[in-house]
């Protein structure tokens, strides 16, 4: 029911982490009265597209309007930005996995995060938070705001590896086709899908890796003690996906020179047969020509045996020619 009422205001999700693990959901009515309890921390996710997201992030967030533009911009990068007072600005991107759409589209989601509080604006669907519900849900979620940026990192960071993960395995498969059967042609545009999806991929997930080494090294009071192994874990991991993703763009790279090698080896047997052929049927034809002329005084013209006799002479012609390629080794 409170889903569907803050749905009017452009509100995703409102929820109340309790600092054990698990949730409970508010009405967008709450919000002015709320009093958190000194464990809570209050996480609300909107859409960034609803007006009304845009009035309530101005008038009653309490942020700076340096935040609130920087929030509401139209287009951004990955980014990390510490604000005074202990808060910052994180920007994240994540695959775009929503019906119909390209991974490589990537979703972002742009958060605020301050001791107790937890503001996130999405314009697409994330599945990171869908999860992250769940978790909640079950008692097993974040505990506090700081584990909350960190678990939705982690959720985006997941999707990647799955992504990163089914490239391969595509790559692995054409390599496999390539090497068991000679007469396999891949087809070229999936294979170059599969390497521009790789180099978006790439292009737009390397500023994320530079994001959380950042947060290895900083030390705001509401972090947790541990939190900085998390950040440097999720840092070696979307390097690991990135240095995937580069291996994945050159075995492309690979399949294709393949490709072309085997291709070009086998125009040049198929002409390399079509000049043997017609070096051997040349002089025969030059021959019959040369036979056919109306003329008087043509050999073996007036013998009964004069056709065999030319047909062996062709005969003849032909075997030498044989015996000289092989001499020549061109045959």
């Amino acid at each position: 029911m409170f889903e569907e009422e803050n749905a009017q205001w452009g509100l995703v999700h409102a929820l109340v982490l309790d600092g054990k693990g698990g949730a409970r959901s508010i009405a967008r009515t709450e919000l002015d009265d709320l009093q958190l309890q000194p464990q809570e921390s209050l996480w609300l996710h909107w859409d960034r597209s609803h007006p009304q997201t845009q009035t309530w992030l101005r008038k009653s967030s309490g942020l700076s309007e340096f935040a609130c533009d920087l929030l509401l911009e139209e287009n951004t990068r990955p980014r990390l930005l510490p604000l005074p007072e202990g808060e910052l600005l994180l920007f994240l991107r994540g695959v775009n996995l929503n019906p119909g759409a390209e991974p490589e589209d990537m979703v972002s989601v742009r958060i605020f995060a301050a001791a107790s509080r937890v503001i996130s604006l999405r314009l697409r669907p994330l599945r990171a938070t869908d999860e992250l519900l769940v978790q909640l849900a079950e008692g097993k979620g974040p505990r506090t705001a700081s584990e909350l940026i960190l678990y939705m990192a982690q959720y985006l960071t997941n999707k990647v590896q799955d992504l990163v993960t089914d490239l391969s395995e595509v790559v692995d498969s054409e390599e496999e086709k390539l090497d068991t059967d000679e007469r396999y042609t891949p087809e070229h545009g999936s294979v170059l899908q599969i390497r521009r999806r790789a180099a978006g991929l790439k292009r737009f997930l390397a500023p994320q890796r530079d994001i959380f080494a950042q947060l290895t090294r900083i030390k705001l009071p509401w972090f947790c003690d541990d939190d900085a192994d998390y950040w440097n874990e999720l840092n070696n991991s979307l390097t690991r996906y990135l240095e995937e993703l580069e291996l994945t763009r050159e075995r492309v790279g690979l399949v294709l020179e393949a490709e072309d090698r085997r291709l070009s080896v086998r125009m040049n047997r198929t002409m390399y047969r079509f000049g043997i052929i017609t070096g051997i049927f040349l002089p025969m034809s030059f021959l019959t020509g040369l036979l056919g002329i109306n003329v008087g005084g043509i050999p073996f013209s007036q013998s009964p045996y004069g056709f065999i006799i030319a047909c062996l002479l062709m005969v003849s012609v032909a075997l030498g020619q044989w015996w000289l390629f092989r001499r020549l080794r061109w045959v």
